[in-house]
């Protein structure tokens, strides 16, 4: 059977129109602000831009105002909003909104959906996603989640202590994740509330301070003391909190693939151009046996990252949950994209070190990928679990089947009664 990666022609076509938008639009916009973190005003000039492009929303149905694109889909177009590191907040695709939306659209009730999906999805608010918790509690482990909620007359009270909930400052809505029953480290017992930023019992503590800068509203420290929500704040069904999680987890790692393969790119597009016109040593850079080695071995990582992306993609779209090849995907594509800004850097030695191009920056912002949403010996654990798991259930059906035919031969053997 052919095998054919082409995408259908809406998708290329909305593909091809991002990387215009994010080359005449974007990326002059993040050279004019050249400041680490965006600003509320900038956000909202890109997502503009973006809506009257024909860009915006690629992930979200139609009904809500987006293209409505599957995860296949979505791999090409966020790709392309990735090149620059402003991208995916222009077309409404950054960190945690993005998952935020494909949750409330696979979980959410319909006021529940009109109350925050709606205004999400049109950029009016934003949002963010508060599980991740100070040790000893949630964080590579979401089985240690110790936030509590408790029930009280009409609705909960939230207790706990949160930490890097991206995108928290200046969030109008937060999805926390508190354990309604059972005891830290039980796989079940959590539960997923929607708290509105104006609820006097969730609170900011800090910004943390970071390597990388990027991502819209910082990475925060927050406290959830005596919360009240409403029993219609809790998204979803009670304790099938860390069931939904996967819901979320799964495209969101996708996702931040696309997104940091596009920045790849571009520190790739940089390297090449540098080596193209470079000289030193009576010849071009790129003429130069170890200069080649890099930049081709960087196209092998983009390559690869981009087809376990797909075949990832693929899956999810098939409804399945994916879990192995998520997981594997973000493992490669984390390091990957490291290897790629790095190898880029290099090329451009000084020019690459100095703030004249972007490498620098692209170094810090991509570095965190191999923590954020489960660092690399996570999955790798978690990679070698399944693997095992399956040789031991295929030494088990094997042994299944030789003794049922045993079994057979021995019946056919024997004399007639």
């Amino acid at each position: 059977m052919a095998v054919d990666l082409a995408h259908p022609p809406h998708v290329a076509d909305l593909a091809r129109r991002t990387a215009q938008f994010v080359r005449e639009v974007v990326l002059p916009a993040e050279e004019r602000n050249r400041a680490a973190v965006p600003s509320e005003a900038l956000r909202r000039e890109l997502q503009d831009a973006a809506r009257a492009a024909g860009v915006f929303a690629p992930h979200v149905s139609a009904e809500y105002g987006g293209h409505g694109l599957d995860m296949r889909g979505r791999a090409a177009v966020f790709e392309e909003a990735g090149y620059s590191l402003l991208g995916p907040l222009a077309l409404n695709i950054a960190a945690p909104d993005e998952g935020n939306m494909h949750l409330l659209e696979a979980v959410a009730t319909e006021a529940q959906k009109e109350r925050y999906l709606r205004p999400l999805a049109t950029g009016e608010i934003r949002s963010c996603f508060a599980m991740t918790e100070p040790a000893p509690g949630a964080g590579s482990d979401p089985r240690a989640l110790t936030t509590r909620a408790e029930r009280i007359d009409g609705g909960w009270r939230i207790q706990g202590h949160k930490w890097f909930i991206t995108g928290a400052d200046g969030a109008g809505f937060a999805i926390c994740m508190a354990r309604t029953s059972g005891t830290p480290g039980d796989a079940g017992g959590a539960t997923m509330f929607l708290v509105d930023a104006d609820n006097p019992g969730m609170k900011i503590v800090r910004h943390i301070e970071t390597l990388d800068e990027s991502l819209f509203g910082g990475h925060v420290e927050m406290v959830f003391e005596n919360c009240e929500v409403p029993d219609e704040a809790v998204l979803g069904a009670v304790d099938q909190g860390f069931q939904y999680a996967q819901v979320r987890l799964g495209p969101a790692r996708m996702t931040h693939c696309m997104r940091w393969l596009g920045i790849a790119r571009h520190a790739q597009d940089l390297a090449v151009r540098r080596s193209a016109e470079r000289e030193l040593f009576g010849s071009r850079l790129g003429d130069l046996g170890m200069t080649q080695q890099a930049i081709a071995d960087s196209e092998i990582d983009i390559a690869a990252s981009r087809g376990l992306i797909l075949q990832a993609c693929w899956e999810l779209d098939q409804g399945r949950s994916a879990g192995q090849s998520t997981a594997i995907a973000k493992t490669f594509c984390a390091e990957a994209v490291w290897r790629v800004v790095d190898r880029s850097l290099q090329i451009c030695g000084a020019l690459g070190v100095s703030g004249d191009i972007a490498l620098s920056r692209f170094l810090r912002e991509v570095r965190p990928f191999r923590i954020y949403d489960g660092p690399s010996e996570t999955h790798r654990w978690a990679i070698a679990r399944r693997t095992l798991r399956r040789h031991t259930a295929a030494q088990a059906e094997a042994g299944a089947q030789a003794t049922a035919a045993t079994q057979a031969e021995a019946q056919a053997g024997a004399p007639a009664q």
